[in-house]
Order: structure tokens, then C-alpha cells, then sequence
């Protein structure tokens, strides 16, 4: 059976390149050591997608390594050898925010780990499609100084100029802007996928995303922006908004149109391409346009706060032109647009926490039972210890 090996396979985008690859036949093995945990705490954890995937797909394997260590990574491919047709590579540290707290970890994991499954990939199934998860944080904050208008509810771009009917394509500059070090780690990833495929000939594409979003994502406060914004209008935390008023701008794609790009580039893949990948006009909101969405589609007033500090390399408005790919690959189309995924993001998120609830009424029937059960052997206890001294 062909295998595709998947990184960062209980995440978001992992999650849902497993099922999607092994719906149409493929054996996938899933490379996750819940790394999301470690940074961003166990509210982030994916160990619930872990069993999800574990649980319900039969063809699925999953290894629990770290990309860092290429023994373990080199076992992994060395056991499938050229059987694996395919290489999804999504695991990340993906926050630019705890990336300034501990650079050497962010470099480690993005762009060592990236290097260490190109030559795995490179020594064992050298045929293999490779796609990379990249971002558009690549472009750093040249996004910035592109001419911008604001409007009651979000910055646009000025109408005049070439970005503003279609959104960014390739064509912008990588160099002479801030990065965040998270952008800088995946521009050096970047390059190394599109190197390995222009130097050695491999079938490589780099994916550079806007906002990746779907049901399947564990928002947390770094990272998981409409996730996160469901999530604290379910629960009613405290929302902090940073800069640029509120009306920053963010193009999003729902997790299964981005894997459908992935699946449409293995069919016809090819050597070294770059492809911006975002909700591009199809699916793009502000800050607070996405804030009155959610409150909505949830019914329930949003705790929201402002503070003027922007973070360091953020977009004031950023935009996916993906007509490239759209070239290449003309059969592919969006499935979703933002209102869609929102909608599945509230029911995701509604239906974990009944999940949750009951299992906490499940633990505490549990402990109840195990309660009652005491009391009741400590009055057998009581009772035999009673007629023993009638009896004597």
C-alpha cells in the first residue's frame, strides 16, 4: 500500500491530511510528539485528536518522535522506504510571539526538523512529493507598507494598486524587513524546501499561509486566531486585541481546502514551487468584523479588550493571492467560505465541551459510587466488629 508520511499529524492541518489521504487509499503514518502542549500549555494539547484519529481510522499509525532527532526521524522513513509517495509536512512551532522566548527551540523545530525530513526523504524515498506548511510571515511585515485605507471596520488596500483586486502573490519581497524570529525559522524551512527541489531535482512545494482555521484547531492565546476568538465567546475570557485598532485584516482557509491543494499538487507535483495559500477574497475578515461574526453565530457578547501594542512583525492587512496555484492546478476550488467555517468552529467547540461536561459527570458519578461503596464497608466493618464484642 503507497504510505504518506504526515508531520504534526494530530494538528490542525495534520489531522486533516490524515483523514483525507487515507480516505483515498493511502496508509499514513503520523509523526506527533504533542509539541503544542510544551508551548502553549495544556489547553493546546492535541492529545484528544491523537485518539480521534487513532480511534477511528484503521490505516493510520502513529508515532510519537521528535523531528528533531534524525535517528529516530531516518527509522522512521528507512522502515517505509520508497513506499512513501508522499511527505505532509506540518509540524511547527507555529507562534511568532513565543518564538522571541525561546529562539533556539523555534530554530530547532522549524527549520532543523525541516532539513532533517528533506534528507530523509531524500535518502529513502527520494520520488516522493514533499509539501511544506510554510506561512506568510516568509514576507515579514512588507505587508505593511503597501498603500493601506482605513475604514469604519478594517484597513484596505488602496483600490489603485495591483494587490487590491486579487490580494499578495509571490512577487513580494522576502528581504529588508522584520520577520518575527517564527518567520524568520520558517523562511530558512522555506528555502530549504525550495532548494532540495531546484538542486536535487525533488518534487517540493511550499504552502504560504494565511490564517489556517477549522474545526480541528486547538486555539490558544498565540495562535489559533478565530479558534481562540470561539473559544472565549463560549466561555467568556477576556479577549485582548493588539493594535492597529481592531481592524487589522486576515484572509482564512478552512484546513480542508488547504489539504485539497496538497492532494491536487501530488497528482501533477512539481520541483521547487511556491504557492501563496489563504482564503485570499473568498474568505478574509477584520479583527472586529470577525468579532461581531462570532458573537452572532453564538449568541453571547464577547469580554474584549484593546491594548495599542501591536506584536512585533504583525500584518496590518494581508490578503492570499492564490491564482498561481489556481493555475497550475485549475480543478481545485474553495469549499468554505468564512462564515461556514465559523459556524463549524462554534460546533466544534460546543460539542468538546459537552465532551467534556460528561465526562465530568461521568468522573463524578464514578467517584460517588466509589463513595457509597466505602461508606458501605466501613459499616460492614462497623457491624462485624459490633457483633464480635455482643459475642464476647
Amino acid at each position: 500500500m503507497d504510505i504518506a508520511i504526515v508531520t504534526g499529524s494530530a494538528g490542525l492541518i495534520g489531522a486533516e491530511a490524515v483523514r483525507l489521504f487515507a480516505s483515498r487509499g493511502y496508509r499514513v503514518v503520523g509523526i506527533d510528539n504533542n509539541m503544542r502542549e510544551y508551548f502553549f500549555g495544556e489547553e493546546a494539547s492535541t492529545a484528544w485528536s491523537r485518539a480521534n484519529l487513532e480511534s477511528t481510522i484503521s490505516n493510520y499509525q502513529h508515532v510519537d518522535i521528535d523531528i528533531r532527532d534524525q535517528a529516530f526521524v531516518n527509522q522512521v522513513f528507512a522502515e517505509f522506504n520508497s513506499d512513501v509517495r508522499v511527505v505532509i509536512h506540518t509540524a511547527a512551532q507555529p507562534s511568532h510571539d513565543w518564538a522571541a522566548s525561546q529562539p533556539q527551540v523555534d530554530f530547532s523545530v522549524n527549520s532543523n526538523g525541516t532539513l532533517n525530513l528533506l534528507e530523509a526523504c531524500r535518502e529513502f524515498c527520494p520520488e516522493a512529493s514533499f509539501v511544506y506548511t510554510s506561512t506568510n510571515k516568509v514576507y515579514g511585515d512588507n505587508p505593511n507598507q503597501l498603500p493601506l485605507v482605513e475604514l469604519d471596520t478594517r484597513w484596505e488596500l488602496d483600490p489603485s494598486h495591483p494587490f487590491a483586486q486579487h490580494g499578495i502573490d509571490e512577487t513580494m519581497s522576502v528581504d529588508q524587513t522584520t520577520h518575527s524570529l517564527f518567520g524568520v525559522s520558517k523562511l530558512a524551512a522555506d528555502a530549504l524546501v525550495q532548494e532540495y527541489g531546484r538542486y536535487f531535482g525533488m518534487k517540493t512545494a511550499c504552502f504560504r499561509g494565511g490564517c489556517l482555521t477549522g474545526p480541528g484547531h486547538s486555539g490558544t492565546r498565540l495562535h489559533g486566531f478565530l479558534s481562540y476568538l470561539v473559544k472565549c465567546a463560549l466561555t467568556g475570557d477576556a479577549y485582548i486585541i493588539n493594535g492597529y485598532q481592531g481592524k487589522q485584516v486576515r484572509d482564512n482557509i478552512h484546513s480542508a481546502d488547504l489539504v485539497e491543494m496538497f492532494w491536487h499538487f501530488h497528482q501533477h507535483p512539481r520541483c521547487g514551487e511556491v504557492y501563496n495559500a489563504g482564503g485570499s477574497r473568498h474568505s478574509h475578515c477584520s479583527m472586529m468584523e470577525a468579532i461581531s461574526l462570532i458573537e452572532e453565530l453564538t449568541d453571547r457578547k464577547m469580554n474584549v479588550s484593546y491594548t495599542d501594542q501591536n506584536r512585533i512583525g504583525d500584518h496590518i492587512w494581508y490578503v492570499s493571492d492564490t491564482r498561481k496555484f489556481q493555475s497550475h492546478y485549475p480543478d481545485w476550488n474553495y469549499a468554505y467560505d468564512l462564515r461556514t467555517t465559523v459556524e463549524e468552529i462554534v460546533e466544534s467547540h460546543a460539542r468538546r465541551d459537552r465532551l467534556v461536561s460528561a465526562e465530568a459527570r461521568q468522573s463524578a458519578t464514578n467517584h460517588s459510587e466509589s463513595s457509597i461503596e466505602a461508606v458501605l464497608a466501613d459499616l460492614e466493618r462497623t457491624g462485624a466488629a459490633s457483633c464480635d464484642l455482643v459475642r464476647s
